[in-house]
C-alpha cells in the first residue's frame, strides 16, 4: 500500500506539473509542442524510413493534448486503483519516453544528455513501478466467498 501511495504521489505531481503546460497551451500548443514537435518529426522520419511508408501528419496540439489528457486519465484511475489507469500510463510511458528523451542523439559532454538522460531513467523507474504495481495487483487472488454449508436439520 505504501509503494502504491509513493508512485500514485510522484505521478500526480507529474500530472500537476503539466497541468502548468496545461495553461500555457495557447492556440499553437505552446512550450510543449514547441519541445516536441521536432523531436516527433526525427521519430516520425525513422520510423517511416525503416517500415518502408510515409506516415499521416498529425498536428501538434492534437498530440501534446493528447499526451496531458491519457496521462491526467491515468493517473486519477492509477491512484483509484485501478489496473486500467497502470496500463494506460505504461502505454504513455512506453511510446513517449524514447521520443522526448532522446539522450541517445547527444555526445556524452553536452549539457543536454546528462538532463535527458536523467528524465529518461526516471520515466524508466516509473514503468517499472508500473509493472510492479500491475504484477501485485494480479497475484493477490480475489476474495472468494464461502458458500457455508447447510446445518442439519434435527428430526
Amino acid at each position: 500500500m505504501a509503494q502504491h501511495l509513493l508512485v500514485g504521489s510522484v505521478l500526480v505531481w507529474l500530472c500537476l506539473s503539466h497541468g502548468k503546460r496545461f495553461n500555457e497551451f495557447g492556440v499553437d500548443g505552446g512550450p510543449a509542442a514547441k519541445e516536441l514537435v521536432p523531436k516527433f518529426n526525427i521519430f516520425k522520419k525513422n520510423l517511416s524510413s525503416k517500415l518502408g511508408f510515409a506516415l499521416p501528419d498529425i498536428d501538434a496540439r492534437q498530440l501534446v493534448a493528447t499526451i496531458i489528457s491519457a496521462k491526467a486519465i491515468g493517473g486519477i484511475l492509477f491512484v483509484f486503483g485501478s489496473s486500467f489507469g497502470a496500463y494506460i500510463l505504461l502505454l504513455l510511458l512506453a511510446i513517449t519516453t524514447p521520443v522526448l528523451y532522446d539522450f541517445y542523439n547527444y555526445s556524452p559532454e553536452e549539457f543536454q544528455f546528462s538532463v535527458l538522460l536523467s528524465d529518461f531513467l526516471q520515466n524508466l523507474a516509473l514503468f517499472g513501478a508500473l509493472l510492479f504495481f500491475i504484477g501485485m495487483k494480479n497475484s493477490i487472488p480475489k476474495r472468494q466467498i464461502k458458500k457455508k454449508a447447510p446445518k442439519a436439520k434435527a428430526v
